[in-house]
């Protein structure tokens, strides 16, 4: 595979990411911003504490400026602290979604093809590929944020003191990172490389692993040992192929790092012929030595080893699920066969009927459905098809005529008398729950604790309420101790701390019934992207394209008939969301 198709697999992943994600990106950015004005001061103050005290003979107006190129430095180091914080806010959640993912993929795989041997190579990936991925990630991050800024600050400040400085240090600085970036395809192949082997050696390992003890008996310690060997040994030679093409990285850095200072330099007659100052040059000069290039070594250290790495990791993570036994030629989800092991399913329809009435037309008839954990599942079809009656069964406020209904691998519906809510699911109506009370109380009642409290500390308030766009509705409320009265609420106001209530929610299945039908689609987008991350499993019954279009599959219910699969391929298989689809877009609303 290229890394032109490598990007076009992971970009997707990594635009849902960072959308999802838009306040700690502006917060980390706003932080950056202090680290400008750092770098703007350094080399400015430099400049003219030379031509306007220095030289000019007023030390004391000097002294001054570099006091003042001293307070950015200041500045900067109280923006760190800052940076760190918004740092952790985007690399933590990508770390805990590609373990959810390596073990979302290992499950499912299993459960597609139960005759195949386990993914022993899922060890790599849970451990140290996703360890690998965030440090990258982290590492990429935090160098590019600080070159970017950097870069803005100092060129800022030269072109304050001399847009002249721009022409003669720009040139050689490009020419110099496009040598650098011609480097890393190459390398991020011999990357992708050494991941193959490091995962089929994991498998070998597990293998031989197995059956050690039958081999130190049979003396197939040589046998073991040829199996193994041979991959030891390509990682050696990768590894050492990755070497050199890092040494060539360091000669094109070198390159980048010292072509600027020695264009600076040769250009230093010329530049005082034209009357630029000595201040002005040593300001420029400072600029390049101090700023500019610690910042561009960074960044091309971490584009040449974690930028490849992290778009090779990111790859694997990416790898679509092996095809199901039947082919994929199903027109509805087919239900697991019993394998005698726990199912990997958050919730499980088994050839489920269900009508209102002896004598009523099923609304659900013989439906298979598997939910898988984390899945993010949007639920679509007319009115009066069976939507509601679907959740309503996953809930277990209905039984079904025939079939089976499973959450969490037992039965959905509870036995009569059994106490307390069901920790399993949360279901949201449309019509929102919302009491008389305090805003903390009504955000905290999904959680309880063992003695009926309510567990959610204001950190945790906080970060929902932000997580969903609450603040200026409960702002407007009084804060967490302010007094909700239902009456005074919109119903999209209503919907709105319902959905927070249930983002607090510990239920690993959250059904949504038509609960976002009173929000704007710009507030009902970031609910549910903020839902769809929290743990487990969301099923939504969606009224917009929109909606559909972010859940990972889409269930079209058509009376007799079911269709599921992503937004993109079910226009083609289903003529009725064909239909919902152009109706839709025809709306205002999208």
């Amino acid at each position: 595979m290229t890394e032109s198709e490598a990007w076009r697999r992971v970009a997707p992943e990594g635009r849902r990411f960072l959308r999802g994600r838009k306040g700690a990106a502006g917060r980390l950015a706003a932080w950056s911003l202090l680290e400008s004005a750092h770098t703007f001061l350094g080399g400015y103050g430099v400049a003219r504490a030379l031509d306007d005290g220095f030289l000019a003979g007023r030390t004391a107006t000097g002294l001054a400026w570099l006091a003042a190129a001293g307070a950015g430095a200041l500045l900067g180091g109280f923006a760190l602290r800052g940076v760190f914080a918004g740092l952790a806010d985007l690399v933590e959640p990508l770390r805990d979604g590609l373990v959810r993912r390596a073990v979302g993929q290992t499950l499912d795989r299993a459960v597609a093809d139960p005759a195949r041997a386990p993914d022993t190579g899922a060890v790599s990936r849970l451990t140290q590929q996703t360890e690998m991925a965030r440090d990258s990630f982290a590492g990429l991050v935090l160098t590019t944020r600080s070159f970017v800024f950097t870069a803005v600050g100092a060129f800022a400040g030269m072109a304050a003191l001399a847009p002249v400085l721009l022409v003669v240090v720009l040139p050689p600085l490009l020419l110099g990172m496009a040598a650098f970036l011609a480097t890393l395809r190459p390398m991020a192949s011999v990357q992708r490389l050494s991941l193959d082997t490091d995962e089929a050696l994991s498998d070998r390992v597990a293998a031989l692993g197995e059956g050690l003890r039958d081999i130190a008996a049979c003396g197939g310690q040589a046998a073991a040992r040829a199996r193994v060997e041979p991959l030891i040994a390509t990682q050696e030679r990768l590894a050492r192929r990755l070497a050199r093409w890092a040494a060539l990285r360091t000669v094109a850095l070198a390159t980048a790092g010292r072509l600027p200072v020695i264009a600076l330099l040769a250009a230093t007659p010329w530049l005082l012929g034209h009357g630029i100052t000595a201040g002005t040059l040593a300001g420029g000069l400072t600029y390049v030595v101090t700023a500019l290039l610690p910042a561009l070594n960074s960044l091309m250290t971490a584009l040449g080893s974690a930028g490849t790495r992290l778009l090779v990791v990111l790859e694997r993570f990416c790898d679509p699920l092996p095809p199901a036994p039947d082919g994929g030629r199903a027109t509805k989800p087919r239900a697991l066969a019993h394998t005698g092991r726990q199912p990997s399913a958050a919730a499980e329809l088994r050839g489920v009927t269900f009508a209102y009435g002896p004598g009523a037309a099923p609304v659900l008839d013989t439906l298979d459905l598997v939910v898988r954990p984390g899945e993010h599942l949007a639920v679509v079809g007319p009115s009066g098809i069976g939507k509601s009656t679907l959740t309503a069964l996953l809930a277990g406020m209905l039984a079904p005529d025939a079939g089976t209904v499973l959450v969490a691998g037992a039965a959905a519906r509870r036995e009569p008398g059994a106490a307390g809510p069901d920790p399993r699911r949360t279901l949201l109506p449309q019509q929102a729950y919302v009491f008389s009370g305090t805003v903390r109380e009504n955000l905290s009642h999904l959680s309880p604790a063992p003695g009926g409290a309510p567990v959610p500390g204001d950190l945790r308030l906080w970060r929902a309420i932000g997580a969903l766009g609450l603040d200026d509705l409960v702002e407007r409320l009084g804060g967490l101790d302010g007094e909700v009265s239902p009456r005074q609420l919109s119903r999209g106001e209503s919907q709105h701390l319902a959905l927070a209530a249930a983002y607090l929610s510990p239920a690993p299945l959250l059904l949504l019934d038509e609960a976002t039908c009173h929000l704007d689609p710009r507030t009902e987008e970031r609910a549910e992207r903020a839902l769809a991350e929290r743990p487990g499993t969301l099923v939504v019954v969606a009224h917009r394209v929109s909606s559909a279009a972010r859940a990972d599959r889409v269930l079209v219910l058509d009376g007799t008939r079911a269709v599921c699969g992503t937004h993109a391929e079910l226009p083609a298989r289903s003529p009725l969301y064909r239909d919902l689809v152009g109706k839709w877009n025809g709306t205002a609303d999208e």
